[in-house]
């Protein structure tokens, strides 16, 4: 099993890991009510609706 020599600061660990998030596409959905895209298990922010029912007043 491979053992590192030296120990990695935390900012460089961190710096790696933080590399592949801008990478990845936000998983955006239709709304079935207004049809404008939305993030999934959220209430839409155009219409307030989630799961067939207004859990949000929007103007």
């Amino acid at each position: 099993m491979a053992v590192p020599k030296q120990k990695l600061s935390k900012s460089r660990r961190d710096r790696r890991r933080a590399a592949n998030l801008s990478l990845r596409a936000k998983g955006l959905v239709e709304c079935p009510q207004c049809h404008e895209a939305r993030l999934p298990h959220r209430a839409c922010p155009h219409c307030g609706y989630y799961k067939n029912r207004v859990v949000i007043a929007v103007d």
